[in-house]
């Protein structure tokens, strides 16, 4: 999948009104203090954190995708947004970010990482003392999700409990997950159902 190319016409209906259900669970698992410093993973265009930029302090939003990020760059310009920052950044490549997060949170990035225990490791290390990581992401399927995508080598989604002993192994603590989201999308024609998770971690 060509990000750069799929930038352009991201923000369709279905995506945002998912994003405003993601973001709206996100805020209900995790209880966001005014004062908090963010780091949205795998930002795209930013849906995730123009639903949440009013509860938060400062944002910093990253992705590899420089489309994905000149698009947001454009919505924070157009709409004054003064606490989100964003710009493109591998941390699996490059883990040179200085600053320290009191919440990470990511959705519908992970299951496009091949190695994911090195991205959670990293952002494990992101994080502030008691800080939070959020995790929205598929359930496991059977591929067809990504079908149309050839060149799709990411995870066919999560199973929950595998999810919790990569994290659980890596340090995160109190660790909790439920599914909360169910929809279906068209797929070469055919009608296929998915669900998302969202999953909360704690670095104690």
């Amino acid at each position: 999948m060509d990000f750069n190319v799929q930038s352009i016409n991201w923000d369709n209906e279905n995506r945002i009104k998912r994003a405003k259900i993601i973001s709206e669970e996100i805020a209900s698992v995790i209880d966001i203090k005014e004062y908090y410093s963010a780091l949205e993973f795998g930002c795209g265009t930013g849906l995730i954190s123009f639903n949440l930029y009013d509860k938060i302090k400062d944002i910093t939003c990253i992705d590899t995708s420089q489309g994905m990020i000149e698009m947001l760059n454009t919505k924070i310009q157009q709409n004054n947004v003064k606490n989100i920052t964003a710009y493109q950044h591998d941390i699996n490549n490059h883990p040179s970010l200085s600053d320290k997060y009191d919440l990470i949170y990511t959705s519908m990035a992970l299951h496009h990482i091949v190695d994911i225990e090195t991205t959670l490791t990293r952002l494990y290390k992101l994080l502030k003392k008691n800080g939070y990581l959020c995790i929205v992401d598929l359930n496991e399927d059977d591929g067809s999700f990504h079908k149309l995508e050839v060149d799709f080598n990411g995870h066919n989604g999560f199973n929950q409990n595998e999810l919790k002993k990569v994290l659980g192994k890596i340090g995160y603590k109190e660790l909790a997950s439920h599914t909360f989201y169910n929809d279906t999308k068209h797929v070469d024609g055919v009608e296929i159902s998915y669900s998302l998770f969202v999953m909360t971690g704690r670095k104690i």
